[in-house]
């Protein structure tokens, strides 16, 4: 499964994999921007754009509606209805929508409708909470601030299933006083071996297509088109793709044959119709690798595009016989047949309309700017400039015309060009530097400014990198960009804050900067400004910057007042950074809090535990309270499969809780192995008839790790003591890149109004190996492993002036460290400096220079003494040699050597 969510795994990081000696090694390496987008063509000049974040910490929004005052309605999954003020610039909620939220559902879309200056109405899609599996499209009033609850009027209501994931869509735009409404075929995307789901075997109708995007009297899978009426009913218009009297299928269908249609836009001009549609997975062979292609299509009609029997440019998916286990002929795109049993519509499909665009996760040969990997294609706006003739942002010329379209997982944004008669021309990189975290909405505004709606990093959270992005496009005066720097922003009353608008800009060189801050009713001018919250509250701190042409940008953070989060802390005596063999361990955890006061010993979490290879350790970190550190990484896993769907932890669902597995089979030894086969092969009848669904791909170490995580789930952890000395024994044997993990955390229990704050500590003790490969940053090069170089990877082109750093280090106890260098160059110095290339010098010692013909021998250890240097720090290697130009070594490792352990 390809889903909009579950995808984010996929996206903006890639292993690049060597071989060191006998073992694999990792490096990660990251590509914001592929490196064949650094090439743009002659466009508008990029410094003319300026950005503003006008909302952040959003929770998982997905549309917004822009007002005609720019005030902003703002649609979260999990069924938050949220107001910008744009006079104000601050963020409030409206409303609670009652939504199921589960398998990617919830509150989806929101629109308001093109006459909103005089109706005040706005529209939704969501998944209607509670035992009836619906969504409906519903039509509320919207005055001022207050979303009318008693207005509400329900236009459609869509039957669904809730029992697979996924694919809801749910998006909503007018176009010429028409409702276009996107939904997703909702199919079980999880267990199509390796082909499309036309599953038609007795019982499997939830996972047969056919049933559902290719059945023409079925809402999912399409696009619908309907108009609105003022009584809160509506109208079919003429040009749908069937009949308005039902006969040949649903009347309000304009696309059918579609996926999960996430992102959709109409051209105001052609009234083309625009979407990103996400892909399946699939193990068929294509024109561009796998048949698992995402794809932006362009609909100049109604019609039929293809799914599940074709793909891109109407490739044929084979007839696939999910009880035999073979493959058939696949359906002609020209007359297409929908023969299923679990059809209700017609047989005989329109032809089907190919892709516009089209590109598998590996690098396209047709598209090759879209870049690789995991991929969720969505459709912005197409732009014409002569319908913003006074707007005073509106975009250059240049880009009149153009289709722009988005990637979630892969951050990019895409100008399309097309000829006159709407076919595709060629692509570009818009606006690359802007690096918008996973973007989920793209509209141009009355002004001609861009909004873009950013998800942000994590996905089912509530991200502090997510929200609103306005950008601006100017020809003379620019505006200038806010920036709002601070330190805490949750404290006790009363709190002075340091607000400083320091990191603010100006393009326009000589233009001369005011700044002026909004506290309440207080307005407080200056770059740099000192406020005392005297009262418990929540308070938006607007800062607004202005040069001497009138230009204005803002910035809006939002502080909480009544409640100090915890101190946690842990102190140790011993080296925070690395472990060695049978070497003592030390630590305290301390807890205080401000309100509480009194800290019970029940609400304080620790743990203490030794992560082997292969164990997320940025999952253990971000575990929640009371949970396993050795299964957070395990949970993050579970939550991205569909066994959400079926299963919650603590109450019956459609199948049983997970503590409720935990507890049936606590004890039996043999119930690990039998509940990872039952996750891999799926089964039915130990609890009730409906069956578990298999996970045929899933590796049988991962599996092994679910069961694991699920049979924990009912034991009681001994208690983690906080305060203890240990020898550290338990890593021996395991390998070098194991890590032990002390953490601790305490959430009170709020004050004033102001919601309960956790706080949490850690400290993370790692081998004392450390491949320089690894560094955190510099400017040498890496030579990665090959047959030629031993299997051995090492950093390389060291010329004087350059430098490694890595980060976060504590010398403490730290004697030497131990580098394994190849003489080979013209040698020189290494200084160790501490938080700078010209930091504190700590030690530095000299390497001759030498010449080897076989660069796979020739190693030797070196030992750089360590004199000071306490507490943890970052650590530069500086390497120097003023007087020979050239290369001057090569160094394979470094190893921290404590009082007692000489070396690796």
């Amino acid at each position: 499964m390809k889903s909009i969510i579950g995808l984010l795994m996929g996206g903006g990081l890639c292993l690049a994999s060597v071989t060191r000696h006998d073992k694999p090694l990792f490096r990660q390496v990251e590509h914001p921007v592929p490196m064949h987008m650094a090439s743009i063509s002659d466009g508008p000049d990029s410094s003319r754009f300026t950005y503003t974040k006008l909302v952040s910490g959003l929770d998982e929004p997905m549309e917004m509606a822009i007002l005609p005052n720019y005030d902003m309605v703002i649609a979260e999954r999990k069924g938050a209805v949220r107001y910008f003020n744009n006079t104000t610039k601050e963020l409030s909620t409206i409303a609670q929508f009652n939504v199921f939220s589960g398998i990617e559902d919830g509150l989806l879309g929101v629109a308001a409708d093109p006459d909103f200056k005089n109706n005040n109405w706005i529209y939704f899609y969501y998944g209607v909470g509670g035992e009836k599996s619906v969504s409906q499209l519903a039509r509320f009033e919207l005055k001022g601030q207050k979303l009318v609850q008693d207005s509400k009027k329900v236009l459609l209501e869509v039957p669904t299933q809730r029992k697979y994931c996924c694919h809801s869509a749910g998006y909503l735009t007018f176009s010429g006083g028409l409702l276009h409404l996107s939904i997703g075929d909702n199919t079980n995307a999880e267990e199509i071996e390796g082909h499309t789901p036309i599953d038609e075997r007795p019982g499997r109708a939830l996972s047969d297509d056919q049933a559902a995007t290719a059945n023409s009297n079925d809402y999912r899978g399409k696009i619908l088109r309907i108009k609105p009426e003022a009584d809160g009913t509506y109208t079919i218009p003429d040009g749908n793709l069937f009949p308005k009297d039902g006969s040949q299928g649903k009347p309000e269908i304009y696309a059918m044959g579609v996926r999960n249609p996430f992102r959709i836009s109409v051209d105001p001009k052609t009234k083309y119709v625009y979407w990103g549609d996400v892909g399946p997975d699939t193990e068929v062979p294509g024109s561009e690798g796998k048949m698992s292609y995402d794809e932006i299509n362009q609909a100049r009609k109604p019609g039929f595009f293809g799914y599940p029997y074709f793909l891109g440019d109407n490739e044929v998916f084979p007839d696939y016989d999910f009880a035999t286990k073979k493959e058939g002929p696949g359906k002609d795109p020209q007359k297409p047949v929908n023969d299923s049993p679990n059809n209700t519509g017609i047989r005989e499909l329109p032809a089907a309309q190919p892709a516009f665009i089209w590109y598998g996760k590996g690098p396209s040969r047709k598209y090759p700017l879209v870049g690789k990997g995991g991929a969720s294609a969505m459709a912005g706006p197409v732009y014409y400039s002569d319908l913003y003739p006074n707007a005073p942002y509106k975009l250059p010329a240049y880009y009149n015309g153009k289709l722009f379209i988005f990637e979630w997982i892969r951050k990019w944004i895409m100008a399309v060009t097309m000829d006159a008669n709407g076919n595709y021309v060629s692509m570009e990189p818009f606006l690359p530097q802007l690096k918008v975290v996973a973007p989920m909405d793209m509209q141009i505004a009355p002004d001609g400014a861009v909004y873009l709606l950013a998800y942000g990093t994590n996905w089912f959270a509530r991200n502090t990198d997510s929200g609103i992005i306005r950008i601006e496009y100017a020809e003379g005066n620019r505006n200038p960009v806010a920036a709002v720097s601070t330190g805490k922003t949750i404290a006790a009353a009363p709190f002075t804050a340091v607000l400083s608008a320091k990191g603010s800009k100006d393009y326009d060189a000589g233009d001369k900067l005011s700044y002026e801050w909004k506290i309440g009713t207080k307005k407080i001018p200056g770059e740099e400004i000192k406020h005392t919250f005297t009262k418990p509250g929540v308070y938006n701190v607007v800062l607004t910057v202005t040069d001497q042409n009138g230009g204005k940008g803002t910035a809006t953070t939002e502080f909480k007042i009544g409640n100090t989060p915890p101190d946690v802390r842990i102190t140790t005596k011993a080296n925070r950074s690395f472990y060695w063999d049978n070497a003592s361990f030390d630590y305290n955890i301390q807890v205080t809090d401000k309100e509480d006061r009194q800290i019970p010993r029940e609400k304080i979490h620790a743990g203490f535990n030794y992560l082997a290879f292969g164990k997320d350790l940025a999952g253990a970190l971000s575990g929640s309270e009371g949970e396993s550190i050795t299964y957070a990484a395990t949970a993050k896993l579970y939550a991205s499969l569909d066994c959400k769907a079926c299963h919650t932890i603590e109450t019956k669902s459609i199948g049983p809780a997970l503590k409720d597995i935990s507890k049936k089979y606590a004890g039996n030894a043999g119930a690990g192995d039998m509940l990872a086969r039952k996750i891999v092969t799926g089964g039915s009848g130990n609890w009730g008839s409906y069956p578990m669904p298999p996970h045929a791909d899933l590796p049988e170490k991962d599996a092994k790790e679910l069961a694991g995580y699920i049979l924990s789930l009912s034991r009681k952890a001994g208690q983690t003591p906080l305060s203890a000395r240990m020898k550290l024994t338990e890593h021996i044997g395991k390998g070098n890149d194991g890590a032990y993990v002390l953490q601790a955390s305490y959430t009170d229990n709020g004050a004033n109004g102001i919601e309960p704050q956790k706080t949490a500590s850690h400290i993370v003790l790692r081998n004392p190996l450390i491949q320089m490969e690894d560094y955190q940053e510099g400017n040498v090069g890496v030579v990665i492993a090959t047959q030629n170089t031993g299997y051995v990877s090492y950093i390389a082109n060291i010329t004087t002036g350059k430098y490694a750093r890595f980060d976060q280090i504590d010398l403490s106890h730290i004697k030497n460290i131990r580098l394994r260098i190849q003489e080979h160059g013209a040698g020189g110095t290494i200084e160790l400096r501490q938080d700078g290339r010209e930091g504190q010098l700590l030690s530095k010692i000299d390497v001759p220079g030498g010449h080897l013909n076989d660069l796979k021998t020739g190693w030797k250890e070196v030992l750089l003494p360590v004199n000071g240097g306490t507490g943890v720090h970052n650590l530069y290697l500086v390497f120097r040699n003023e007087k020979l130009k050239g290369p001057m070594f090569h160094i394979d490792w470094m190893y921290f050597e404590n009082d007692f352990n000489p070396g690796p």
